[in-house]
Order: structure tokens, then sequence, then C-alpha cells
């Protein structure tokens, strides 16, 4: 494979309450600092806590989603580890009671009024919210701040939220993801080839450039 031209979009499945997610655009954005001319992101939204959702969707912790505590010391053991890879700031390990729906119901809506710019200036204000600052992502207070960040007005995210059809679309999302074979994220994929996980950024830089 030659190396991509300016203008090619990396498929990116990601939940922002996931922080292998965040570390893996640590990744990202490591390997984008090596490159000449920046690689997009075509972000696709991966709701991890779907299984969970009641029919108010609300997220019902009750629900047994085979994740004891063994697996949530190991899933802290590698988030530590991926975090002193990357030189990551976090405030927190694991966020198991935020509930990010409302801010990937948000970031589907810039992603598709907005600039890619400005929707990029969103996604990472959220993760920064989130993961560096330790804020709860499901506050539309916390989102509004986000939304100013990346010089949006703050009423969009009752816009947003507001919006049945935003809501179905992130389900619609979802489904193809996982009919596509998205199975866990975060999943970075380009020209029929992924990588799933927080992989390092030489990794990414063979998957889109096959060097």
């Amino acid at each position: 494979m030659s190396e991509v031209q300016a203008g090619e979009r990396l498929t990116v499945y990601s939940d922002y309450v996931c922080p292998f997610c965040y570390l893996g655009r640590q990744a990202l954005d490591r390997y984008q600092g090596e490159r000449d001319e920046p690689l997009e992101i075509d972000w696709h939204p991966f709701d991890l806590r779907a299984g969970k959702r009641g029919p108010d969707g609300d997220i019902d912790h009750s629900v047994d989603d085979g994740k004891d505590e063994n697996y949530y010391a190991q899933a802290r053991e590698n988030v530590r580890r991926l975090r002193d890879r990357y030189d990551a700031e976090m405030a927190q390990e694991i966020a198991t009671d935020v509930d990010s729906r409302p801010a990937q119901v948000i970031s589907l809506y810039v992603n598709e009024t907005e600039p890619y710019a400005t929707w990029l200036a969103f996604d990472e204000a959220v993760f920064e919210a989130l993961w560096v600052e330790g804020d709860d992502i499901g506050d539309p207070e916390v989102l509004a701040d986000c939304a100013e960040a990346a010089g949006l007005d703050p009423g969009v995210v009752d816009a947003a939220l507001d919006d049945e059809a935003l809501h179905a679309r992130i389900d619609d999302l979802f489904d193809t993801a996982r009919r596509d074979g998205v199975t866990g994220v975060p999943t970075f994929a380009y020209d029929g080839h992924a990588a799933r996980g927080a992989v390092p950024p030489a990794q990414l830089r063979r998957l889109v450039e096959g060097v």
C-alpha cells in the first residue's frame, strides 16, 4: 500500500466512556504528529452500555454484564500501563457510573451539522472533560461547557438531546457497527483492515500506510 494522500479518513468506532478510546486517541495524536498531512477521523458512535439500558434509556446498573471485580482490576492495570506509555493525563482509570449517551447524541449532531474542525474540537473537549477533569459527561451543563470550548452555542446541547431522531440514529449506527463485525472499542478501520484497542502509533501507521 502506498502512503495515503491528504484528505483521506480513518474510521474510528468509539465510546467516550471507554478509557481505552481516550488512550487510543493519544496514540492517534502521536501518529498524526508524525504525518505531513492530517488524517481526518470518520467517527462512528458505539454504545458500550446498550445492553444495560432500560426502556426509558437510562442505565440499569443491576444488569449483569459479565464484568466482575477481576475484569475491572485487569482493566485498571491495562489503563495504567497505557497511560504511562502515552504519558496521558488522567483523573480516573474507570468511569462505570457515567452515561456517555448524551455526549454521543450531541457529537453526532455536531458531526452532521458543523465543519469537521468544530466536531473535532467538541470531541476532544468531551474526552478531556471526562478523563482529564473527571467531570460527568452525562450532565448537560458539562456538555454545554464542551460545546462552548468548541466555539458552539451551548443551546446546541438541549436541541440535540430533545431530538428523538438523533437518539434513534445512535441506535441504528450502533447496530450497523455490530453487523459490520465491530465487537469492541476503540476500533480503527482503514481500507478493509482494522485494529482494535489503544494500539501504538506504529501499528496505526502500518494500518494506514502499510509500512
